[in-house]
């Protein structure tokens, strides 16, 4: 009877591991060999029997570092399925919710409730959920001039209260649904929106996303619109125009590092290497941010990363596995100890700025090269394989290796080695590994390198369930322990493609 208990308990957790990899990876959309029908069939495959069989880690995989799309479906699917939890189960699911909402960015928010509303998920608990979401909404006015289709579906669900007279809540309620009743509003951005429709000078103090619809129908022109509206922008704002309005105060360094890698791997090799001093330096100033308290602590660190043509993405995660790929070298040469970091591109090229993807994906010849001693001998205390562990040239030699390493040149894992990959295999159910015995975890923002290696030790198979299930219970402790207001504010703005 133990060894069957063993048994389910073994394959629950290689259940849960498969689940994070794709909640971390997977965003429905296409990639590099397979569609976004394919995408989504998977993932609907996976959510659906990972919360009827396994709901209370369905529900903490909300504490993890999974991507906006697959948190969003999590709630969903919480909230729809009620019914089928016991009431300790929806006290702790809504707790997990009301965090994971908090930190979520309000667009992504803002259609979850379009799709409750669509779904007709409306019970009590659910419209509580909502209400303390909307109230906890720093400005609700500047969300119905931004989001103001996605507010008023809420308010409606909800049956939000929106009192008569001079009140916040009531101006936003006649801006919502009785447009052009009052003459002015005393909300700055309710009345500048109203102001907008024939006065130019107020399209500037609208939020950038708004105001770019008012300055088209006005028919300004797009440099002096940008120039405007540049006090009003935030860091992503001025990142994605800052080849048109060439500002100054474009802070590179303060952005995320998967993200500005991606806006380093978009710019020509000319731009690359005329400004590779301001990029070099922040993207290792973005690193050594994100590095934080592991900075130095990873001892000799020797990695391969994948840069053959499929690291080009897709058309909609165009370049998103380069990006990963760049990243995460940076993170990596901060996370080794000084001057103990060697990164080896499968094309074998020498310069990490000018990447691009192209060739074959040689991973086993690189893998052969990156075990090797490094300066004076020694071995390096970890190895991390960044790549979508397609090894083509020649096909299944990186696992072979990795096989032959480990049973025979290094039997007391003296090296401790990972693979982390940034695409989701839809045909698997899982991210495509390189060998049974190497640990393999999804990753989406090479920011969350340090995290996923610590999940990833749970697929190696020398950590049993009880390990995982603490793992987790230990992250959900933190989740709903901490204040959920790190979200920057570069969210207010981000696209509804992003995840």
């Amino acid at each position: 009877m133990r060894t069957s208990e063993n048994s389910a308990d073994l394959v629950a957790a290689e259940d849960v591991l498969l689940f994070a990899n794709a909640a971390i990876t997977a965003t429905g959309q296409r990639e590099f060999r397979s569609g976004a029908l394919d995408q989504q069939l998977s993932l609907d495959f996976l959510h659906t029997y990972v919360r009827v069989n396994y709901r209370r880690l369905y529900a903490a995989s909300l504490a993890l570092d999974i991507n906006d799309h697959n948190a969003a479906r999590i709630v969903l699917g919480l909230l729809a399925t009620a019914g089928e939890a016991s009431a300790e189960e929806r006290r702790t699911e809504g707790r997990l919710i009301a965090a994971r909402l908090a930190r979520l960015p309000p667009q992504r928010v803002y259609r979850l409730f379009g799709e409750v509303r669509r779904a007709g998920i409306n019970n009590r608990r659910t419209r509580a959920i909502m209400r303390d979401w909307l109230a906890a909404r720093p400005d609700l006015g500047h969300d119905a001039v931004k989001y103001r289709s996605g507010v008023k579906t809420a308010a409606r669900h909800v049956h939000l209260r929106c009192p008569q007279g001079a009140e916040p809540l009531a101006e936003v309620g006649a801006f919502l649904f009785r447009p052009g009743k009052l003459p002015r509003y005393e909300h700055p951005l309710l009345d500048a929106w109203r102001r907008a429709h024939y006065e130019q000078g107020a399209v500037a103090e609208l939020p950038f996303t708004v105001a770019e619809g008012f300055a088209a129908r006005h028919g300004m022109k797009r440099e002096v619109f940008l120039k405007r509206a540049a006090p009003r922008m935030t860091r992503l704002e001025r990142l994605r125009t800052h080849a048109v309005t060439q500002r100054p105060d474009v802070d590179l360094a303060a952005m995320p590092l998967t993200r500005l890698a991606l806006y380093v791997l978009a710019l020509p090799f000319e731009q690359r290497a005329a400004r590779r001093t301001e990029l070099t330096g922040a993207l290792r100033t973005a690193a050594r941010r994100a590095a934080g308290k592991h900075a130095g602590s990873w001892g000799r660190v020797h990695a391969v990363l994948d840069d053959s043509f499929s690291s080009s993405g897709s058309g909609q995660k165009r370049r998103r596995p380069l990006a990963v790929a760049l990243a995460c070298h940076h993170l990596l040469e901060v996370l080794a100890a000084p001057g103990a970091y060697r990164g080896l591109w499968t094309s074998g090229r020498g310069d990490a700025l000018l990447v691009r993807p192209w060739g074959p994906t040689p991973l086993g010849m690189r893998v052969l090269d990156a075990l090797e001693p490094g300066p004076g001998g020694a071995e390096p205390d970890r190895l991390v394989i960044v790549s979508d562990g397609w090894d083509n040239a020649p096909a299944g030699l990186a696992g072979e290796v990795l096989r032959v390493w480990r049973a025979r040149l290094d039997p007391g894992r003296r090296t401790a080695v990972v693979h982390v990959n940034p695409v989701y295999d839809a045909d698997g159910f899982d991210v495509r590994r390189l060998a049974a015995g190497v640990p393999t975890a999804g990753i989406r923002d090479a920011e969350d390198l340090p995290a996923l290696v610590e999940i990833a030790r749970f697929a190696e198979g020398r950590t049993g369930a009880a390990e995982l299930h603490a793992y987790l219970d230990r992250r959900v402790a933190l989740f709903l322990g901490e204040k959920d207001t790190e979200k920057e504010t570069e969210n207010e703005t981000e696209k509804g493609t992003m995840s």
